[in-house]
């Protein structure tokens, strides 16, 4: 509600209107007191004299300078937000139907109550937090919980707004983002919390989950990890298979020895044939057992015929080396060799791309080697640090060129660069990126080449720099990549700390490994996409088409028709944009595709294939026991209380019986020139054009 007050004030003392008044006054006396030419009548000549009065105090009042000075108070209501959990998960439990009906009737009965008195906004949550409206139908349909990202929202949104409460309905199980509790810590009002599903143990089998690398290669074995628990099933005995196009390759009888049983049987299968192979984990289904659904789990390994091989060498000992090693090797594409500037007698040729950890050094020149490197045009990247000879380095003309005065270095965080475009990263390790610790970084004067493409900025304390502190750059069809400081090893430790997972960190290394090592494709019609995405993941596609003379060319149509292993067929017709071409085919059901992709270019016809896997998303199936402590604590920590679905009256009485939730009344003041209103203007001329008209009507002239 707004209310609007306006005031006249102005810079003389507003007694000196008087005189505004007087003036006219005389004014419209000598005009009209012995107007007797005309022979007006009495009340005609009062009339005009009246309007000329005005009118002349109105032009007298403005050389006051008066202002106009508008006083707005909006009263704003406490905005309640409810978060209802849209996860699957709230359907695993035995009263799944009292969910999707009865208690979505009390929850709209618990939002119409509270907007008798504030202003509701209602959230849905799961893989994403959205506003959800009221006439939609809540379907419990997200593959995912992240919780954190309800409180993530409310910060962005709803900052500086009057937040009376939050009502988080909930089971407390997540398996996406933050901790809650960990995420809420900036919340400064109270958290009321809705605990949904049941906490009793009933019994269950499940196939927790499969760890296993994306790739092998032809002869090669390869393990498969497998994480088993059960629940409230001691004594009863299981068998767990892997199967293979329903060809039993491993069987092992269980036995479950204990009510709450883990353990971790791992199968060494071997790699055959080429492409993506499909295996299927089982673990036979108990009786009475709540649910099925996680007793079985999809894996997808892609069998490959060749591995990119990576050299890294280092100028001296560091704990960068073995992260570093330990990210590429996770992907199992790449082969790894280290070795030190000094040992190193092998060939560089034989390697796609090469490491320099601090090479060249101070202690060594490395020249011969980094000469025959250059010359065979081997990508490099190059990771600075305190060891570096930046003169030697300065020389490559790799991309960057720092001079150093003095031996001084800064602890520089790193800070995203949105028109970064060279490869695409997950939203949540672009988010990650700029908590990561400092990299020790030479202090200097940064000269970037023209060519290079910045993909993270050094930010120093709170300042936000324009060096580079990741680059990639390419020279004569050579890719350079640089790192311009050392203790990336501290990101893998904080990649874990944060997410209990070195998967941001990992897919850093690994996009930019992929990114130097490729070889630039020279076709004239290029198809870019993912090779994998999971179930809840649009399928994006982007493409370049090229004349003869490599110029970009976006007139013809690029058709696609993508098929499903079961013979379905799906076509598709790219989308036209300024840089390309783009395709969007939306969410396909798990299992392994190919595409066929066809563009005519005045005579030429070109066309591509390839392959992407929809990988399977359990994690709403894995957990069939809800998590109240996580509510409890939320609650506890945040002024609040944990409720029961059918306490939702109680729920509402506490929320109303707060003192502290109040609207709150915020004031602004406006100034205006009076002299700047049309509409006093016009009032005058009105005036004037009304006396005129009077005075022509009645005789005069």
């Amino acid at each position: 509600m707004i209310l609007l007050s306006i005031h006249i004030v102005t810079g003389h003392p507003l007694w000196f209107v008087i005189f505004c008044l007087l003036l006219g006054t005389l004014y419209a006396a000598a005009l009209y007191y012995k107007e007797n030419k005309n022979e007006f009548s009495v009340t005609i000549k009062r009339v005009i004299a009246v309007l000329r009065l005005i009118s002349v105090a109105f032009i007298a009042f403005f050389l006051l300078s008066p202002l106009l000075k508008l006083i707005s108070s909006q009263v704003e209501k406490p905005v309640i937000i409810i978060a209802q959990d849209n996860s699957h998960s709230i359907l695993n439990y035995a009263d799944s139907s009292f969910y999707k009906s009865e208690y979505l009737k009390h929850l709209n009965t618990l939002a119409e109550q509270l907007k008798k008195k504030y202003d509701v906004k209602m959230y849905v949550f799961g893989e994403k937090t959205r506003e959800f409206p009221t006439n939609e139908k809540i379907k419990f349909s997200d593959k995912q919980t992240d919780i954190s990202s309800v409180f993530e929202d409310i910060n962005n949104n709803f900052s500086g707004c009057n937040v009376g409460a939050v009502i988080l309905a909930s089971d407390g199980d997540f398996n996406k983002g933050a901790h809650p509790v960990y995420a809420s810590q900036n919340m400064k009002f109270p958290i009321y919390t809705l605990a949904l599903g049941d906490t009793n143990l009933r019994r269950d089998a499940k196939i927790v989950k499969v760890n296993h690398n994306r790739y092998a290669y032809p002869g090669n074995s390869f393990p498969l990890e497998i994480v088993l628990n059960a629940m409230q099933c001691r004594g009863m005995t299981g068998e767990l298979k892997v199967l293979k196009d329903n060809e039993i390759l491993y069987s092992k009888p269980i036995s479950f020895s204990s009510d709450n049983y883990n353990t971790t049987v791992t199968v060494q299968l071997e790699a055959k044939g080429t492409g993506v192979q499909h295996y299927k984990v089982v673990i036979s289904p108990l009786k009475d057992e709540i649910s099925k659904a996680n007793n079985v789990q999809d894996v997808f390994v892609e069998i490959l015929n060749h591995r990119q091989k990576i050299l890294i060498l280092e100028a001296v000992p560091h704990p960068d080396i073995s992260v570093l090693k330990q990210s590429l090797e996770n992907y199992n594409d790449y082969e790894v060799d280290v070795f030190s500037e000094n040992e190193f007698t092998g060939q560089p040729t034989s390697y796609n791309l090469i490491i320099l950890h601090q090479v060249p050094s101070l202690k060594k020149s490395s020249r011969q080697l980094i000469t025959t490197i250059v010359k065979n045009k081997i990508p490099v990247l190059f990771i600075l640090g305190t060891q570096s000879d930046l003169a030697a380095f300065n020389d490559l003309k790799s991309g960057l060129n720092i001079n150093q005065p003095k031996s001084i270095y800064n602890e520089s965080q790193a800070f995203g660069n949105k028109d970064f475009s060279q490869f695409s990263l997950n939203t949540e390790t672009w988010r990650i990126i700029n908590d990561f610790p400092p990299l020790t970084c030479p202090f200097g004067q940064y000269k970037v080449q023209n060519s290079a493409n910045i993909f993270l900025f050094q930010k120093i304390g709170s300042v936000t720099t324009a060096q580079p502190l990741i680059l990639l750059n390419q020279v004569d069809d050579v890719r350079y990549g640089i790192i311009s400081g050392e203790g990336i090893w501290k990101w893998r430790l904080a990649d874990y700390a944060q997410k209990n997972n070195h998967e941001a960190f990992d897919e850093i290394i690994s996009k930019m490994a992929q990114y130097l090592s490729v070889k630039e494709d020279k076709s004239f019609f290029r198809i870019h996409n993912e090779h994998q995405y999971l179930e809840n993941q649009p399928i994006e596609f982007s493409a370049e088409v090229f004349n003869d003379s490599y110029e970009p060319v976006h007139e013809p149509d690029i058709e696609m028709t993508i098929n499903s292993n079961d013979g379905k067929k799906f076509p598709y017709t790219f989308s036209k944009t300024e840089s390309g071409y783009q395709l969007n085919a939306g969410n396909f059901p798990v299992g392994v595709y190919n595409f066929n992709a066809k563009v005519k270019v005045g005579k030429n016809i070109f066309e591509k294939r390839g392959e992407f896997i929809i990988l399977p998303l359990n994690a709403e199936n894995i957990n069939m026991t809800a998590d109240h402590k996580i509510l409890y604590d939320l609650a506890k920590k945040h002024d609040g209380e944990m409720f029961y679905p059918k306490q939702m009256e109680l729920l509402a009485n506490k929320i109303n019986q707060r003192q502290d939730i109040r609207s709150v009344s915020f004031t602004q003041k406006k100034y205006t020139d009076m002299i700047d209103l049309k509409s006093l203007f016009f009032f005058i001329l009105l005036l004037l054009t009304t006396e005129w008209f009077l005075r022509k009507y009645f005789g005069g002239y």
